[in-house]
């Protein structure tokens, strides 16, 4: 026992020296002796620039300084704003190959799956403006290529069906101008604002042209994302396969009818609203009136099921709680 003391006392008796140490190292430096410490063990790089880059396949004329200074601009941006870039990282690995196969199906180069990274970070959002989404469309754009946008449904928020509008978007832009990089510009700021910057200019290419401040940068946080994502570890981000975001086993239910309430298909599959929510984004109600009957398609994630295999058939009577409401 006491062996145990002393041992106890031995160790307390270091525990305070270490601390006195510390103390004295970090806690009463002086200017200069604070200043050499953090010059010592802190530093931040400049970085590198790639030899080439391109955008889906049309070269960056690295040969122009302005140009590489506006691509270093945005390559430390989005190297140093690491939390932003992690999470671009993780949450690519859930979206990406669900983007690729739509972008691949409408002829559209997968570099443009970094562009609703850069509008949106893949999430949800909704701008000052009103654009919504992953892809941040407008309404007046949404409904002129036919999404369904009303109180109860907001088809912005549909992934996919949102990408094949991008899509639509961008191989218009395409045609218009002939250039891939000048659609993405069009992308931020319309096809007949750019087409307008261009007469004026009497200039072709996004690299020449002198544009407002968010579109002039545009194109180059694309590229940066890009330069990024494309090999994460030379700029400093390691993330291991079970740290991403990996998409999630679901199944789809088809509805043809109206649903006065949710709650209906939270109990039927054994969820909630919030995963209802999280998984079918589009749905802005907790009601879905349906009267031209058309089939809507509600994902639901397996684990939280097991009546996968079973279709959804509205009950003629309502909740009991619904009940006592009216």
């Amino acid at each position: 026992m006491k062996l145990r003391v002393e041992q106890i006392s031995m160790a307390l008796g270091l525990i305070g020296i270490s601390t006195l140490l510390i103390f004295a190292r970090y806690g009463e430096r002086d200017d200069v002796g604070q200043k050499e410490d953090f010059k010592d063990n802190y530093s931040i790089y400049s970085l590198p620039i790639p030899e080439h880059l391109d955008f889906a396949g049309e070269a960056v004329p690295l040969d122009d300084p302005q140009v590489v200074e506006a691509f270093d601009r945005e390559l430390l941006v989005n190297t140093y704003w690491q939390s932003q870039t992690l999470l671009f990282i993780k949450r690519s690995a859930r979206h990406f190959p669900t983007i690729e196969k739509i972008l691949k199906e409408n002829g559209v180069p997968l570099d443009f799956k970094y562009l609703p990274l850069v509008e949106s970070g893949l999430t949800p959002i909704v701008s000052p403006a009103g654009a919504v989404g992953f892809w941040q469309i407008m309404e007046s754009t949404g409904k002129q290529y036919g999404l369904e946008i009303d109180r109860e449904v907001d088809e912005r928020y549909h992934v996919e069906k949102a990408t094949r509008v991008a899509c639509a978007y961008l191989k218009e832009a395409y045609a218009e101008f002939g250039s891939w990089t000048l659609a993405a510009a069009s992308y931020n700021m319309g096809i007949s604002g750019l087409k307008k910057q261009m007469e004026r200019q009497r200039e072709n290419s996004y690299y020449a042209l002198n544009l407002n401040p968010e579109t002039a940068r545009y194109v180059y946080r694309l590229l940066a994302v890009k330069e990024i994502l494309e090999a994460p570890d030379q700029y400093g981000f390691h993330v291991r396969a079970k740290d991403r975001y990996l998409p999630q086993e679901t199944f789809t239910v088809k509805v043809d009818s109206s649903i006065s309430h949710v709650a209906y298909l939270n109990e039927k599959y054994g969820i909630n609203y919030r995963i209802l929510k999280y998984y079918n984004p589009w749905l802005r109600m907790e009601n879905l009136p349906n009267p031209q009957s058309k089939v809507y398609e509600f994902v639901i994630p397996k684990k939280a099921s097991n009546t996968q295999d079973q279709p959804f058939d509205p009950p003629i009577t309502q909740p009991a709680a619904e009940q006592s409401n009216h």
